[in-house]
């Protein structure tokens, strides 16, 4: 059976967003143009990272950098980071992003913080 349909096109972007997200448990970066639509992605688990080393500042370094390597096939100079997360990869994955040779033009942190909206969960026991 053949397949039909619209091959995909590489596309050209200069500029583009990096999305950092930085959680206790993994450290996930995400490129995408400025629509906002997706170019490449990396984790500290697809770069091969398995349990707690996952969360680690070098497990966040080496994501940073995979997907920082995918997205200069794309043709990406300059980007834009936007952190979300508390987690150990943040400064890792910004610092391994520059030193991939994308240029940083700025840094955002876009962390969720409640104005005092829903009661949080109850602290942990152990």
């Amino acid at each position: 059976m053949a397949k039909t349909g619209k091959r995909k096109q590489k596309r050209h972007v200069a500029k583009a967003i990096a999305h950092i997200k930085a959680t206790y448990n993994n450290t996930m970066v995400t490129i995408t143009d400025t629509n906002g639509e997706t170019l490449c992605w990396a984790s500290a688990g697809v770069v091969g990272f398995k349990g707690t080393r996952k969360s680690t500042p070098f497990a966040a370094t080496r994501a940073a950098e995979h997907a920082a390597s995918a997205a200069r096939k794309f043709g990406v100079h300059e980007i834009e980071v936007r952190v979300n997360g508390p987690g150990p990869g943040r400064e890792p994955a910004v610092s391994a992003l520059q030193a991939a040779g994308l240029r940083i033009q700025s840094i955002e942190d876009v962390t969720p913080l409640p104005h005092n909206g829903c009661r949080p969960p109850r602290k942990r026991r152990v």
